[in-house]
This record gives C-alpha cells, structure tokens and sequence, in this order.
C-alpha cells in the first residue's frame, strides 16, 4: 500500500546534559489488559471504550487495608461513591468488607440499591434534605452534619419521628498545607467545632457516634495527617472528659492519591506520590503516641476513592486525524476528549499506542474530538508517530471520570469489567439518542414543525 506523504518538518533539538531519567524513553506498546486484547475489546464493544479491571480494584482495596490494619487494631474503610459509583464497582468493593460513603441522597439510594444495611452507610455532603435525612435517620445510618444549619434541620426531624439520629460532625482545621480547605464542616481553631459537639450533646435527642474530617484531595503530605489525628483526638478526649461522651470512631476520610502525575509536576506520580503504607505509617503512629491501640479505641474509618480506583481504569481511544498546527507541532485527533476524561484538566495521563510501532517519536498534542478548544487531553505528550485508526490506552482513568462525565456532542461509551479470570462483562451500555431523550417533553404547539 502506498504510504501517506508528509511534509518535511524541522524540528528543534535542544542540546544538554542528561537528566536523572536518561535521555531517551523506550516505548512498549500496551496490546492486553489483564490478558484481553484490546483489539479484541474495542472489535467488540466499540470506540472509545472505558475498561476496568476487576483484579486491580481488589488487590488496591486488600493492600490498603493490610496496610492499616497490620498498625491499628479496628479498621474499616467506606467506599467513596463519588470516585465511581458504577454498582459493579461498588460491589466489588463491598464484597471485600467496605461500608459506603455518600454524599447525596442519589448515592444513599445507590447504596440502598446495593445491598448495603443502612448501619453501614457514612451520609457526607453539605446539602441533605429533610425526607433524605429521616430516611438515614431511620435506617440508622451515620450522619455526618455539615453545618449549622443541618445540626438545627435535624433537631427539628427528631421533633416527629421516633428514632434518635446517630452523627458525627466534620471539622476542618489547619495541618500545614495550604489553601486549607474550610469551607466544609465546623472549624477547630476558632472553636466552631468544640460548640457543634457542645450542642449536640446538651440537645439530649442525637447519639453522639464520631468525628470526621477530609483535609483535602490528591494530598502529598502525610504529616498532614498526623496533624489531622491531633486535632481529632483532642476533641474526642474533650467529649470523653467534659461531657461524658466517649466516641466510636474516627474517620479520617479520603484524599490518599494515585500515582498519576499532577499537571506541571517535575517528577512523575510513581516518584512524587506517598504510598499507602506511608499514609497508614503516619496515621497510625500519631494514633499510638496519643495513647491509641488497645481494644477500647475508637475504630479508625477511611473513606478512599482515587487510590483504589484510579489505576484500575483504562479509556481505549482510536486515532481520527492527525495535522500539523501553524507552530509546526504535530497534533494528533482521537476519539475520546474531555467530555470522558475529566481528569485531563488536572493530570498528564499516561498515553500508550496499542499496536507495534516505529521508534521515532515527537512531541504532540493530544485533543479530543469535541469542537470546542478546550478540549486537549495532553498539551505536549512525546509518541510515537500515530496514524489514522491507530488505537491508544489512556492509563490510570477509574477515578471521577465516569461520575463527572457528560454527553456533550458526543454520547457516552460502554464500560466493561475484566473479572479476575480474564473474563469481559458489560458494565454500562453505551448511551443512545432513544435514551438521552426520554426525560424531554414537546409543548403541543411544537410538535408539527410549522411550516413556512
């Protein structure tokens, strides 16, 4: 077959001396997931496709857990359903023994829905309503109050329902990173969250079960949490000593991050990013200088998402174009762009070819196939040269991209678990025109276009 012809192009070489990565990066091309083709996959259930695999999500789940729980003697972590609220997903984790955090009454139900008893359910979120709350309060779910405003909204629901809520607060607080994040929950320097407890308490109509905090995302500092544990545990020994109250846990919520590399970021994620065991080192060693690990301590929660997730995603794409912009670089067009990869705006996920290649490689940018300019998955990425049909594996995409992704121009792919013996399951059908416009309605005097 006779080759496309290019023009030449001149590019710029910048001499110097090696970095610490060497000078040249050698390429593999990524051909299987977990023993499936991804040829075969793509052959089977369409471009772009999201892929998860199911070994993965258990081996991250059961190395975070050792992880704690080889430190600290009660342990339990609550899926984060925000991160991927696929039920597949969600199974696969409460079959390992997670609880499940939610932050909405969409998410409650989803638990609900999945087998979770409501005993186990964490309801985060700033934004409850009254019919959500009674339905926790009944269920006898742990409710985590976001404000004043909630504290009040649920003292009135005890007003006219029987059942006695089971809270927690969360606080925010200073512990070295910065900007800190306050704007969820009661703060505990200025004492806001001391007169939350205080409240709760003298109130006489909630159980008092917990304290929560979540001090960030994608968090590189585990002194911070050590930090995090100070402040709790002083609230706890205060709730213990002046009012009586001795508390069942403390969650330290999510943030632990994934080893994709931030955007902007010299070192990649596998070199810059803490591992669990860090996190869970730092933790529970706080935990034990404060007096904590013998059987009478508090269960220590953990809320992780992107951890467990992130790397056990994949989002295969084909190449559709590839051009030369006004600058010269090379521009490659795939099939998948922002509207599946939200992440895009905040990592420079790892792209790989998925068929055999030359060595030549250039920098490129990397778009999707939206008509709109925003939409660039890599802003500069070095590839190998990558032809029309070409198909690549975006790596490391199982966290928030399939909760935060949206049918804009383009409607959104299947998604498909590889099982742990190498077997494929439709996990979500792709979406069709029939299903995206099932919830409109046309007014009657609309329903003949007029003619003219």
């Amino acid at each position: 077959m006779k080759k496309t012809w290019q023009s030449p192009v001149i590019q710029k070489m910048n001499g110097g001396l090696m970095n610490k990565f060497g000078t040249r990066t050698e390429y593999e091309p990524v051909k299987h997931i977990d023993g499936v083709s991804v040829q075969s996959l793509i052959k089977e259930y369409g471009s772009p496709l999201f892929v998860l695999s199911e070994r993965t999500l258990r081996r991250n789940y059961r190395d975070a857990y050792r992880a704690f729980s080889t430190r600290y003697p009660s342990v339990q972590f609550a899926w984060s359903y925000k991160t991927n609220y696929l039920n597949a997903v969600c199974r696969v984790f409460h079959q390992e023994g997670s609880w499940a955090e939610v932050v909405s009454g969409f998410e409650y139900q989803k638990a609900l829905g999945n087998g979770v008893p409501g005993p186990q359910i964490i309801f985060n979120g700033p934004e409850k309503t009254n019919e959500e709350l009674e339905l926790a309060v009944r269920n006898g779910s742990l409710i985590h109050i976001d404000h004043f405003d909630e504290l009040f909204q649920l003292l009135a629901i005890t007003d006219r329902i029987p059942e006695k809520p089971r809270v927690a607060i969360r606080v925010n607080m200073d512990t070295g990173v910065y900007p800190v994040w306050d704007r969820f929950g009661f703060n505990y320097e200025n004492g806001q969250a001391w007169d939350a407890l205080k409240r709760i308490v003298t109130s006489g109509k909630m159980t008092l079960t917990g304290l929560h905090c979540h001090i960030g995302t994608f968090m590189l500092s585990t002194n911070a949490y050590r930090q995090a544990v100070k402040k709790l545990a002083d609230l706890a020994w205060r709730c213990k000593t002046e009012l009586n109250t001795p508390l069942q846990y403390l969650d330290l919520g999510g943030g632990f991050p994934s080893t994709n590399t931030l955007r902007g970021s010299f070192l990649p994620g596998t070199d810059a990013v803490p591992s669990v065991d860090e996190f869970a080192e730092a933790i529970t060693a706080q935990l034990t200088e404060l007096g904590y690990g013998t059987q009478d301590t508090p269960k220590l929660i953990l809320e992780s998402g992107r951890v467990l997730v992130d790397d056990a995603g994949y989002l295969l794409s084909t190449v559709v174009a590839t051009k030369r912009l006004s600058d010269g670089r090379r521009a490659t067009i795939l099939d998948a762009g922002v509207n599946l990869l939200f992440t895009s705006f905040w990592y420079d996920h790892t792209i790989s070819p998925a068929q055999d290649f030359t060595h030549h490689t250039e920098d490129m940018a990397l778009f999707g196939p939206l008509c709109m300019n925003i939409d660039v998955l890599r802003q500069s990425s070095n590839l190998p040269l990558l032809n029309r049909g070409d198909q690549v594996v975006i790596h490391k995409t199982g966290a928030y991209n399939m909760t935060q992704w949206m049918q804009f121009i383009h409607m959104r792919p299947n998604v498909v678990m590889i099982d742990e013996e190498g077997n494929t399951h439709l996990i979500r059908e792709a979406e069709t025109l029939e299903y995206l416009q099932q919830p409109e309605k046309i007014p009657a005097h609309l329903q003949q276009p007029e003619k003219k």
